[in-house]
């Protein structure tokens, strides 16, 4: 990601509503798996200017946090938003843990920034290696190739997948796939109207606040889709792909 995105992040994250919802994502998925009166160890396995720490970490006080990031700035903005927490600078692909250390691995938005399938199949075996047995992942990605857009190449995004390489990977990795289904599903058309038919300015992305009236909609879409995947429905398109597995 480019450094002055991490700037705009920092600024966005809490209130645009694509953070609010996959966050609320990850956050249902810990609540149905993971007692909150259980001591757990949780890895945020690229944490960005953590945004998904600020809001996760005070649902139990008995869960202890971790995160890394790759970029100092990212990991520096963390701190500073995210006192207490163990921050460190490191990559997906090489983790500063011992083996069967974490309870939990999230890491949202970060596989995709690796080199496609090598580094991302390193990331995934860390995940693998740092995890208890019976240890639980949580991932999302970017969907479709034929998506990639100007916003992939201001947050450096590095490969966009599709279903079926997403579930290839997590299951080659050795995990035993939970749930994977897409995501923000309703605004679809509108967000490949927005990249691919209309010509944005270089180095521009969608990390940016949006009118009040704008955000109201797309915050609405998303509690929809997030009442359906409550009940255990899922979304066969979307702009991501979410996903769940298990350490054997």
């Amino acid at each position: 990601m480019q450094a002055d995105e991490y700037v705009k992040l920092a600024d966005v994250e809490d209130d645009l509503w694509y953070f609010r919802a996959l966050h609320a994502h990850v956050r249902r998925e810990l609540l149905a798996r993971v007692p909150t009166t259980q001591a757990t160890r949780i890895l945020d396995a690229g944490c960005g200017t953590g945004g998904l720490l600020k809001r996760l970490m005070p649902l139990s006080s008995h869960w202890t946090w971790s995160a890394i990031d790759f970029m100092p700035q990212a990991c520096e903005l963390t701190r500073l938003r995210c006192p207490g927490c163990d921050i460190r600078e490191a990559s997906v692909t090489s983790l500063p843990f011992d083996d069967a250390s974490f309870d939990v691995v999230a890491s949202v938005d970060v596989i995709c920034q690796v080199p496609y399938p090598v580094d991302s199949t390193k990331a995934l075996a860390e995940f693998m290696r740092i995890l208890r047995p019976g240890g639980f992942l949580i991932l999302n990605v970017p969907a479709y190739r034929w998506m990639w857009s100007y916003h992939d190449i201001s947050c450096h995004t590095r490969h966009r997948y599709s279903r079926k390489e997403f579930r290839e990977q997590i299951v080659h990795a050795g995990f035993r796939l939970g749930r994977i289904s897409h995501w923000n599903a309703l605004p679809f058309p509108l967000v490949v109207a927005k990249r691919k038919l209309f010509v944005s300015p270089p180095g521009a992305s969608d990390v940016r606040a949006q009118p009040a009236m704008i955000e109201g909609v797309l915050r609405g879409a998303m509690a929809v889709e997030q009442a359906w995947l409550r009940t255990g429905g899922s979304f066969a398109w979307g702009t991501s792909l979410f996903a769940t597995a298990t350490k054997s």
